[in-house]
């Protein structure tokens, strides 16, 4: 919440206002409305079910973190999956996560460690057991992100994770506009493996080079397609 909100009006507007967001950011994954998309204030009502006041309170925050724009003559437009915006938000996500995945290897417990180890160890036996179902590629795009977000927590920094946040959206909907996990569950576990070996063994500076090359690798594919 920004600070201007929490000093503004009574303490229902800033809930309300963070409920129109959880409910557009749950609409856009969820793709009921797609990137690239203009829709207008009426239905952005129509879709959260919430006031017109309470939406157009939502619309600067959103302008602000890149998820929406005006376009003049238009109305809004949700944000577009462009290159650009592909590799901004790779590069942001390198940055973060370099000095997150550090941090991580010094200071998580084994029994965490240990934790994500067995959930992605769990999944690899499945794929080699012949398991290419659905299921198992929801739940690792599910390990997939919740890894990540263990590292981004471990730094304790609200700023990072705030920024992480909006971020983590973009990459959700390149993921989905580009490339998923549907198909790779194989590889990308195996690669996560090797950022996870390399935290069991306490080596920083392998647990950063493996999710370096983990993280450009889903980049170069997102940029291929």
């Amino acid at each position: 919440m920004f600070l201007g909100e929490a000093m503004e009006g009574t303490d229902e507007q800033p809930t309300l206002r963070e409920k129109a967001y959880e409910s557009f950011t749950r609409h856009l994954l969820a793709r009921d409305v797609r990137p690239g998309q203009f829709v207008s204030q009426r239905r952005l009502v129509e879709l959260t079910g919430l006031t017109l006041g309470a939406i157009r309170e939502l619309i600067p925050r959103l302008e602000a973190e890149g998820l929406i724009k005006t376009v003049p003559q238009r109305g809004l437009q949700i944000a577009h999956i462009d290159l650009n915006l592909i590799r901004e938000a790779f590069q942001l996500r390198v940055f973060l996560e370099k000095e997150a995945v550090a941090l991580f290897t010094r200071s998580a417990s084994d029994e965490t460690i240990a934790k994500l180890l067995k959930q992605h160890r769990d999944i690899a036996d499945a794929i080699r057991n012949g398991d290419g179902s659905h299921e198992l590629e929801v739940h690792a795009q599910a390990v997939d992100w919740g890894m990540h977000d263990a590292f981004i927590d471990a730094l304790g920094n609200t700023i990072i994770s705030n920024a992480y946040r909006v971020n983590s959206i973009k990459m959700r909907l390149i993921s989905q506009d580009r490339f998923r996990i549907d198909g790779h569950v194989g590889p990308v576990m195996g690669e996560h493996l090797k950022v996870l070996e390399a935290i069991e063994r306490r080596s920083a500076e392998d647990a950063v080079n493996s999710l370096v090359a983990h993280i450009n690798h889903a980049r170069d594919r997102a940029l291929r397609i």
